[in-house]
């Protein structure tokens, strides 16, 4: 059976249609930023959930929101597994209170779901449920939303790019080729004319492996350059290279995240890239 290579550009045309697409107003959060990558395993969720860490530690309210609905990782990444959020009456309409832990509100598709059992759902309920979730969360009063959207570019993509007001997005790739070529399709959603949301810049994670007891030795596991090499072929900014090393990965995975920053590396990486999180907003 042909590809119909028109099938994006349809979809696409409909996201712009005022009669077919009413954005959801979100008046309590100032900022949404979208985290996504075109494959997955580059760290998207690290990234995303270093990102909630660091402008919280700047006095920002901060929300993340794991959008990744069949690989859902921030509850690992916060120590979540397991745990169910309590429902609220707020005025009359139940309302899902997310986790608060680290200074970030905290809600994903797997508190909600058996850790253990894949979801078996099509893209339409996928995106539904998704839909969902966001509106029925009681985020409070926020000043940024992080969203970690799944790989690739998908329903859960066009869903979220269609009902809320995007202010951005965040590009992670690693440097390697085979990321790379995933990534670059990314990218042509966001500068498609009809999405309209800028991004704010690529991070490379995974740069270079840096040995905890070895700061300054770096070992490049995954080849180099490969960020660079996007951020010149689309004119974005390279905000920032974030390393690979021992206590990164221990502290993602026993859900220490409130030691994410703790290695001197990484959180140079992270502050970069906060620092052009909050220039964006200037400029």
């Amino acid at each position: 059976m042909p590809i119909n290579h028109d099938q994006n550009s349809t979809k696409m045309d409909k996201m712009n249609s005022n009669h077919l697409i009413e954005k959801t107003p979100t008046p309590n959060i100032k900022n949404i930023i979208l985290v996504a990558s075109g494959k997955g395993g580059v760290g998207k969720s690290t990234v995303a959930a270093g990102l909630a860490l660091s402008l919280s530690l700047e006095g920002y309210s901060v929300g993340l929101f794991d959008a990744d609905i069949y690989g859902p990782s921030i509850p690992t990444l916060f120590n979540l597994v397991n745990d169910y959020p309590v429902m609220a009456d707020n005025g009359g309409k139940p309302r899902i209170e997310p986790f608060e832990k680290f200074g970030i509100k905290v809600m994903s598709i797997g508190f909600l779901v058996n850790n253990n059992q894949p979801l078996l759902w099509r893209g339409p309920m996928a995106s539904t449920s998704l839909k969902q979730l966001m509106n029925d969360t009681d985020w409070g009063e926020l000043d940024y939303l992080i969203i970690d959207t799944p790989p690739g570019t998908g329903d859960i993509h066009l869903t979220l790019l269609q009902q809320y007001e995007v202010d951005g997005a965040i590009v992670v790739t690693t440097p390697q080729n085979l990321a790379l070529t995933d990534v670059q399709k990314v990218v042509g959603m966001f500068f498609n004319e009809n999405v309209g949301v800028p991004i704010l810049g690529i991070v490379e994670n995974m740069a270079w492996f840096t040995p905890s007891k070895h700061p300054d030795e770096k070992y490049c596991l995954f080849g180099k350059g490969g960020g660079e090499f996007l951020a010149n072929e689309f004119d974005i900014p390279l905000l920032a290279q974030i390393p690979l090393t021992e206590r990164l990965c221990n502290s993602c995975d026993e859900g220490k995240l409130n030691e994410l920053l703790a290695d001197s590396a990484v959180k140079k990486g992270f502050d970069l890239l906060l620092e052009g999180i909050l220039k964006s907003k200037h400029d």
